[in-house]
């Protein structure tokens, strides 16, 4: 296969660049209804990540910075009414859901790099929950298994790309998902006193049904507690032809407790805890959860337990040179699975001893991580600072097997890291750096290995006056090697002292107005080209070999975010992306990148009624898609409806009414890199009440 071209984004790019100079948006922040804020305090003290402008439609942009971030918020995943974290991320640019559907065999992949059909994290997406670091490494055939529940959330951010990782980790090239667990504020509206809240959701595909109940007390301004039980139950899916799609049904009940106290002289001391916890019992399943083995494995019962713990403790005095944080958090993660017998073909083979090691696996992920950072605001001449420092120490366990492809062993880090947001009229200049150290320590007679980089990046941002902004940046990064990456002496001399590099170059423009079409409306566009090179590779070999690895991966892409709304509330929301690569190999011929993003474009228009109603059709368009065996797919596009109704008097005051229709006109068909096909018409409703 030969090398497809970009094509338009140099035209979008171009046309980004060359809007006209249009009414600014308001010095204060506040027109037409709309805010240009930074959102929660945590978004403001985490550096160069722009400007949150607060749209009409459904999702606020992030402007004026080279970081292309994409959040949502509790609004919107209420809204979504999603069965999994993954389906939360599935309109965001250059994210790419396999099988989103389901917590097992799913996965996460941003511009290429992440999940794939074969492990469900390839350490090139970081994934953290309230700031600890979760997700297993190179599992064999069993998916990312991130099971905990979305309704314990209240902020989903997806920051892609490597220049906005380096407060969060080394040789990260898709980027970074971080998840916020609910807070008890958000239900008692920061006044003291005691709210329960009960959410019930329902789904026709196939007897889906969920309850969620939060207990969220807050006895004075200083101090906040909350307490949940989420329960989710799914039968298996149908898929558009009406098929039942195998290996779609699970069961996942959730819990999430979480408090904070604030103390001291002007408040400045906080001290606050989080756990959550969620566990799934699989019997008689597929051990291949990405379906394309063709059940050579046979099936396990599979038990998997996902809990993280985080301690933190906040000092922030009356001074611009203090702003402290230092976060302890611990993520656990068991997968525990037992082979069924009779169920594998194999079992009369030569192979089916090494089989057997792997099909009767316990996987064990213990993760410990210390981060503390400081934030400090100073002046020097006309240039403003924002400078971030901090260290972290970590220490991943995994627990020893009789499975090959899974070796034990301690992965022990050491990290410092700086960010400097230096800003001088019109200009923002960020430069970061981290180094990082590792010892990487096998259970078995492995051996010990050490290895350490420096890494960063520089970025580099200009607003006008006009509301037009333009940026660029430039990031180097390095993977350390993993406890994954042990194996025999001949293996380890290579794959144990070679780090995976890469570097990834952006350019792009954004532009925020109001007043643009016609009085009060409100427009917001960004957009952003990436080029990312990356060498050493030793994640992934090449083409039809089992011990050549590729020598270089090369990939680039476009995307691109819009907002536009008018005073009546009608809104139009748009999100798109391509992206392509080419991967190297000696020897071998140069061929497509086996993970990239295929071409979507995403288009919602949808209408408020003030704060009651809140409707919108969303269309789904996917170009130059292939499966999870590479092989080319149709083009697809997908409709969905969805509808909030907020009674704001009467019996149902206070109540939420969420109705969903997704893949509307029930089509057939499988996702990017995806094994399994998608869910047919899937009804929806959701009721939301806080007593």
């Amino acid at each position: 296969m030969t090398r497809k071209k970009l094509r338009g984004s140099t035209a979008l790019f171009v046309a980004l660049c060359a809007i006209p100079a249009l009414p600014a948006l308001a010095q204060d922040g506040t027109t037409a209804g709309t805010t240009a804020g930074t959102g929660s305090q945590d978004a403001v003290s985490r550096g160069f990540l722009g400007t949150l402008w607060m749209t009409p439609g459904k999702r606020d942009l992030s402007l004026g910075s080279a970081v292309s971030r994409t959040t949502i918020d509790a609004e919107e995943i209420a809204d979504r009414q999603a069965g999994t974290i993954a389906e939360l991320l599935d309109t965001i640019p250059s994210v790419t859901l396999i099988n989103g559907s389901t917590p097992q065999g799913s996965g996460i992949n941003i511009r290429g790099y992440g999940a794939n059909s074969t492990y469900g994290n390839d350490q090139k997406v970081a994934i953290q929950i309230d700031g600890a670091s979760v997700g297993s490494e190179e599992l064999y055939r069993i998916g990312t298994q991130l099971f905990t529940d979305p309704l314990l959330f209240r902020e989903v951010e997806v920051l892609r790309g490597t220049i906005g990782s380096f407060e969060y980790g080394s040789g990260i090239v898709g980027g970074v998902v971080r998840l916020e667990t609910k807070d008890a504020s958000d239900f008692t509206g920061g006044v003291p006193g005691l709210r329960i809240g009960q959410t019930l959701e329902f789904s026709s595909n196939t007897a889906g049904a969920t309850s969620s109940t939060t207990l969220a007390w807050q006895p004075d301004d200083r101090a906040e507690f909350l307490l949940n039980y989420t329960w989710r139950r799914q039968d298996d899916q149908v898929d558009g032809d009406g098929d039942v799609i195998g290996n779609s049904e699970f069961e996942t009940p959730s819990w999430l407790a979480k408090g904070k106290y604030t103390f001291g002289q002007d408040d400045d001391h906080s001290i606050s805890l989080s756990f959550s916890r969620t566990t799934a019992d699989e019997k008689d399943v597929p051990y291949d959860t990405f379906s394309t083995t063709g059940g050579s494995f046979g099936n396990v019962d599979r038990t998997t337990e996902t809990q993280q713990a985080t301690l933190q403790y906040g000092y922030n005095p009356v001074s611009d040179l203090v702003d402290l944080t230092a976060t302890l958090s611990y993520a656990d993660q068991k997968i525990d699975y037992s082979y069924v017998p009779g169920s594998s073909p194999l079992e009369v083979t030569p192979t089916w001893p090494f089989l057997e090691a792997t099909v009767n696996a316990k996987q064990r992920y213990e993760t410990t991580k210390l981060v503390v950072k400081n934030e400090a605001r100073f002046l020097t001449g006309e240039v403003a600072h924002s400078l971030r420092t901090g260290a972290e120490v970590s220490r991943r366990v995994r627990k020893d097997n009789d499975a090959a492809s899974a070796p034990g062993g301690e992965d022990n880090r050491v990290a410092l890291f700086v960010i400097d947001e230096m800003t001088a009229g019109g200009f923002t200049v960020t430069p970061a750096l981290r180094w990082e150290k590792s010892k990487v320590e096998s259970a078995k007679d492995y051996g010990d290995y050490e290895n350490d980089a420096l890494m960063g990046g520089l970025a580099l941002a200009y607003e006008f006056d006009n509301g037009l902004s333009v940026f660029g940046s430039y990031a180097y990064t390095e993977g350390l090697p993993i406890i994954d990456d042990l194996g025999s002496a001949a293996v380890n001399d290579w794959r144990m002292s070679t780090s995976e590099k890469a570097e990834t170059w952006e350019i792009g423009a954004s532009w925020a107005g109001t007043d643009v079409l016609s009085p009060g409306d409100n427009f917001s566009v960004r957009g952003n080209y990436y080029s990312t090179k990356m060498w050493d590779v030793t994640s992934y070999s090449a083409s039809g070999s089992t011990s050549e690895n590729l020598s270089r991966i090369e990939t680039e892409g476009f995307e691109l975010e819009a907002s536009y709304g008018l005073s009546n509330g009608v809104y139009f929301d748009l999100q798109g992306s391509t992206g392509q690569g080419t991967e190297y190999a000696e020897g071998v011929p140069d061929t497509d990148w086996r993970n990239q993003p295929a071409t979507t474009v995403g288009l919602t228009l949808g209408r408020k009624w003030g704060e009651w109603l809140d409707t919108s059709w969303e269309v789904r368009h996917t170009a130059d898609a292939r499966d999870a065996l590479l092989e080319d797919l149709p083009d697809y596009t997908v409709h969905n409806l969805r509808a909030t109704w907020k009674p704001q008097n009467g019996a149902l005051e206070g109540t939420e009414v969420r109705f969903g229709l997704e893949n509307a006109f029930d089509l057939d068909y499988t996702g990017n890199l995806s094994s399994r096909k998608a869910p047919g018409r899937t009804y929806k409703l959701g009721i939301t009440k806080v007593f």
